[in-house]
């Protein structure tokens, strides 16, 4: 850790513990709405209501990062998280919790996520070298991973049979840390501070909506950038159906997987155990295949493993299955996130990586909500195997996009015809 910087070891430590208090919420949150409900439609407007924000937000958080000190933002995210989850923690306490307030506890913690990340991403250029950009989103990648996964996820478990008020109080107290931690950041942390000489391209005087159009008009130019938003838009629309019923398909007796809320819990630490293995060995995987066949060939096992659950419906199937999706999953975010932070200018790099994630993410809520709709019609299972159907189309998308790039470097600079958008 210490290769990449005193700055670089404060980030890495808060993202650690913010991840942690994500991988509570992650799996708590609709554990705690399957105790209150069957239903598959309310069941999923968790996951809608911990993608919404991206929908809604993503776009303006971009161009306040591409103004504002980046670290600063974070700070007063996570203060904001402390602050909605401590009160939502007494509430939960005193017995007033139902679904209403259960997801407006959720939405409201996932519009400040979306600041939060957006100048995470942006700020990692500003800390370390770019030369050392995949080795530290490897870093990153797997404390996210370790933090959401190994150690939320399961805790989640435990904590809605036994606490459920600590399902919020605990990740409230670990936004809180987080917070303080980037407070070791010393010095500002703006646009000019990433790696190449700064260009002013954002006023303060303009309005938003120019620093946004300008982003969207990049992204939509950028021939690598756009084939890859629009690709990862459909794998999340869809995989957010699928992980929005995937929990009323495997747990409870009635269920054709059977599990218990904390054997669930546990799966996600299977995946994690394959999302730390992806994220370090990403980079050694490109190196061998290419980038471009790396990053295809992860989405492409990750969508027909979505197949699995549903054709053989078992903890025995589910357990290495998701330790596959862990894999597979981390690799491919190692490798576009990179790729992205490459090939964006610095003075761009906020709103334009907003603008991707809102294409890439902001089909989630939809996804989510449509998954439980669909499932109330066709049934939990035409749900999952739809799902895989998406993502293996979008899969085949990209590929045919970027089929002549499969041995040239994904996170090279752009050529004049990738900017121009000319095949």
């Amino acid at each position: 850790m210490t290769s990449l910087g005193r700055a670089f070891g404060f980030l890495w430590s808060s993202t650690a513990l913010s991840n942690v208090a994500d991988g509570v919420l992650k799996v708590g949150a609709p554990l705690l709405a399957v105790s209150m409900t069957r239903s598959p439609t309310l069941v999923s407007l968790v996951g809608a209501a911990a993608t919404a924000p991206w929908l809604l937000f993503a776009l303006h958080a971009g161009a306040i990062a591409d103004r504002a000190d980046r670290r600063r933002i974070m700070v007063l995210a996570n203060a904001a998280r402390t602050v909605i989850l401590a009160a939502v923690a007494v509430l939960a306490w005193l017995g007033l919790l139902d679904l209403w307030l259960l997801l407006a506890a959720v939405l409201l913690a996932s519009v400040s996520e979306v600041f939060a990340d957006l100048s995470a991403q942006s700020i990692l250029p500003t800390a370390v070298p770019r030369e050392h950009l995949t080795r530290a989103n490897g870093r990153v990648s797997t404390a996210q991973m370790i933090g959401n996964d190994f150690l939320g996820a399961p805790a989640a478990g435990l904590l809605v049979a036994v606490l459920p008020a600590v399902v919020f109080g605990a990740p409230a107290l670990l936004y809180g840390l987080a917070g303080l931690l980037l407070l070791g950041m010393r010095g500002a942390y703006g646009p000019d501070r990433a790696g190449t000489p700064a260009t002013p391209v954002t006023s303060a005087r303009r309005p938003l909506r120019q620093d946004i159009a300008e982003a969207l008009r990049y992204l939509w130019a950028h021939r690598i950038l756009r084939s890859l938003a629009i690709t990862a838009g459909l794998l999340n629309l869809a995989n957010a159906a699928y992980f929005a019923v995937l929990v009323l398909w495997a747990v409870g007796e009635e269920s054709p997987i059977g599990l218990k809320p904390h054997e669930y819990g546990l799966m996600t630490t299977a995946f994690a155990v394959g999302a730390v293995l992806g994220s370090l060995l990403s980079g050694r995987a490109a190196g061998r295949f290419g980038e471009f066949g790396t990053l295809a060939g992860a989405w492409l096992i990750s969508s027909l493993l979505l197949l699995v659950p549903v054709l053989a419906p078992s903890p025995w199937t589910l357990y290495p299955t998701a330790v596959l999706w862990g894999l597979t999953g981390a690799a491919g975010n190692v490798l576009v996130i990179s790729a992205r932070q490459r090939l964006i200018p610095a003075e761009l790099l906020g709103r334009v990586n907003s603008a991707y994630r809102l294409v890439g993410m902001g089909g989630m809520p939809l996804g989510a909500a449509l998954g439980g709709v669909v499932a109330e019609f066709a049934g939990l299972g035409a749900v999952l195997a739809g799902s895989a159907g998406v993502c293996l189309v979008a899969v085949g998308l990209v590929w045919r996009a970027l089929s002549d790039r499969i041995s040239r470097p994904l996170t090279s600079e752009p050529t004049l015809s990738d900017i121009s958008g000319s095949r």
